[in-house]
C-alpha cells in the first residue's frame, strides 16, 4: 500500500481537498476554543435551575454532542441526551435547556425540533453558522453561537464539540476544561506530524496501515461502553461518508448478551469482516476483561482482528486520539477505493427528494 504515500496518487483522488481540512484539525479546534471561551450567556440561563440538557441535531452535527457526552459522563449531575429526531422527548419542557446544533443552519429535523423545544416552553441555545437556524433564533431572542461555516458538516467537528463543551462549563453542567482542551489540541498537532498525516511513511502512520488492512473488508467496531462508544458511532460515520464504505458496531458488555452469538453465519461473509477494537485505559475492568474475550473469542473464528489504543493523558485527548485517527483511516481508504472522500451525493439526492414533498 505504498501509493498511500504518493501524494499525487492522493490528490488525483482528493479533488476537493479533504486532507487539507484534516490536517487544519488542530487549528480549527484552536479557533472553536476561542469562539467558545468568548460566547456570553445572558444572566437568566446562568442563574436557571435545570432537570436536563438534550443536545438535538443530526449528521456532523450531532457526532460532536455525542463525543461531548461521553467524556462528561462521570461528571454531569443532569442528564444530558442526544437526540436525533423531528420531535423532542416528552420530558422536555420549562426546566430543560436545549441546545439546537446545526452547521448549516438548515437541517430541518432540528428546526422542527427547535420549534418543538418553543411550544415546550424549554431554554434554548443555537449552535450553527447561519441558515434559517439562525435567523429563527435572532428573531425569538435566543442565543446564537456563531461558528465558520463553508466546511462539509462532519469535517466541522472542532466547532460542533469543543463550543458545546464551553457552553456546558459556562451553564454549571461541568467544570472549566480550557486546559483539558488546550492538552488535545497539543496532541493532535503531535499526531498529524508524527502519526497520521500524509508525510508520514506507510511503515510509521498508524491510519495508512489500519486503512490498508480495511480495504476490501467490511469492518466491524467494537469498544467499551464507557467513553468511547461515541468514537465508534464517528469511525462508522467517516467510513460511510468518506470512504463510501459500509461497517457496524457496537458497545461492550451489550454486545457480548447478543451479538457475540451471531458470529456464525452466513459463513461465505465472515472470512470478508475486519474486526476492529477501540481501545481505552479508562475502560471499566470488567468491560477491559470482556474485550480480550471477546477478542478470543473472534480469532478462533480465522476473523480477521485490529485493535487501536487511545493515546494522551486526560480524557478528551485519549478520546479525541481515535477520533483523529478513525478521521485520517477513512480518508486513506478512500483514496484507496478510488473515490473522492468528500462529495456524499447521496445525501444531496435525498434531500432534493424530500424537498420536493
Amino acid at each position: 500500500m505504498q501509493i498511500l504515500d504518493d501524494i499525487k496518487i492522493i490528490k488525483k483522488y482528493d479533488r476537493s481537498d479533504m486532507l487539507a481540512l484534516l490536517e487544519s484539525f488542530p487549528a480549527q479546534c484552536r479557533a472553536a476554543r476561542r469562539i467558545g471561551s468568548e460566547f456570553e450567556l445572558s444572566g437568566s440561563l446562568k442563574s436557571i435551575r435545570y432537570s436536563n440538557i438534550v443536545c438535538t441535531g443530526l449528521g456532523g452535527s450531532a457526532i460532536g454532542a455525542d463525543i461531548v457526552r461521553s467524556y462528561i459522563v462521570d461528571e454531569a449531575e443532569v442528564p444530558v441526551l442526544v437526540n436525533r429526531n423531528y420531535t423532542l422527548p416528552n420530558f422536555v419542557g420549562k426546566d430543560s435547556i436545549v441546545i439546537a446544533s446545526s452547521y448549516s443552519g438548515n437541517t430541518e429535523e432540528t428546526l422542527s425540533a427547535y420549534n418543538d423545544a418553543r411550544r415546550k416552553r424549554a431554554k434554548i441555545i443555537a449552535i450553527t453558522s447561519g441558515g434559517e437556524l439562525r435567523a429563527r433564533a435572532e428573531r425569538d431572542g435566543v442565543p446564537v453561537l456563531a461558528i465558520p461555516g463553508g466546511l462539509p458538516p462532519r469535517c466541522a467537528l472542532g466547532y460542533s464539540s469543543l463550543t458545546l463543551l464551553a457552553v456546558l462549563s459556562k451553564i454549571g453542567v461541568v467544570s472549566d476544561r480550557s486546559k483539558d482542551i488546550g492538552r488535545t489540541i497539543a496532541l493532535l498537532q503531535y499526531m498529524k506530524d508524527k502519526n497520521l498525516g500524509h508525510g508520514v511513511a506507510f511503515e510509521k502512520n498508524i491510519a495508512k496501515r489500519i486503512a490498508s488492512r480495511l480495504y476490501d473488508k467490511y469492518p466491524v467496531i467494537y469498544s467499551g461502553q464507557d467513553h468511547i462508544d461515541s468514537v465508534v458511532t464517528r469511525w462508522r460515520g467517516e467510513l460511510a461518508e468518506n470512504s463510501k464504505s459500509l461497517s457496524s458496531g457496537a458497545a461492550i458488555p451489550e454486545m457480548n448478551h447478543n451479538e457475540i452469538v451471531g458470529w456464525d453465519n452466513p459463513k461465505f461473509i465472515l472470512k470478508n469482516f475486519m474486526v476492529v477494537i477501540l481501545r481505552d485505559s479508562a475502560d471499566h475492568p470488567r468491560n477491559s476483561k470482556r474485550i480480550d474475550v471477546t477478542k478470543r473469542m473472534i480469532k478462533s473464528l480465522g476473523v480477521d482482528l485490529l485493535e487501536v489504543e487511545s493515546t494522551g493523558n486526560g480524557l478528551l485527548e485519549r478520546i479525541f486520539s481515535l477520533v483523529y485517527t478513525g478521521d485520517f483511516v477513512s480518508f486513506y481508504l478512500a483514496i484507496l477505493n478510488k473515490r473522492d472522500p468528500t462529495p456524499v451525493e447521496r445525501i444531496a439526492y435525498f434531500k432534493s427528494e424530500l424537498a420536493k414533498a
